[in-house]
């Protein structure tokens, strides 16, 4: 299921440090993201949060390579600080992962397995994704059907 990270993750994860290192704030941009698109282009995003609402950097990031018309998402990689002040690799959560089933379902992700720095498809991390009912091929009557 994992694979190690390979320079072009390596890459993702710098771009995403740097944006972090730029704008981080313990209450409204806590984490930063890097996508890159079929189009090879790098596309950023920051967490934006407020009292009551916060955007995760992997759904901005996504929104800006959307909005640019850069394809299909191959790669992506989100970044938070640790205890101590140093930036390592933090895991999409649900709604994220949701959102790579639609718009980057075969990209690369970066994920922390227990401390090891790794990378796996968004598939693998969310294999039975949220669907519509005529979306899936079963019925009631043979729900084993998929």
């Amino acid at each position: 299921m994992y694979r190690e990270p390979e320079p072009q993750d390596v890459e993702l994860f710098e771009a995403a440090k740097q944006l972090l290192e730029a704008r981080f704030d313990p209450e409204i941009h806590q984490v930063a993201a890097a996508v890159r698109a079929t189009n090879g282009v790098i596309y950023l995003g920051l967490h934006i949060g407020s009292r009551r609402v916060n955007v995760c950097a992997e759904s901005s990031a996504i929104a800006n390579a959307e909005m640019a018309g850069a394809g299909e998402i191959v790669a992506m990689a989100a970044v938070c600080k640790n205890d101590t002040g140093g930036v390592i690799v933090t895991n999409p959560c649900g709604v994220c992962r949701e959102l790579m089933g639609t718009y980057a379902l075969n990209a690369d992700v970066m994920v922390d397995v227990r401390g090891r720095v790794a990378v796996a498809t968004a598939d693998e991390l969310m294999p039975n994704r949220w669907m519509f009912p005529h979306e899936n091929d079963w019925t009631p009557n043979d729900p084993a059907k998929r």
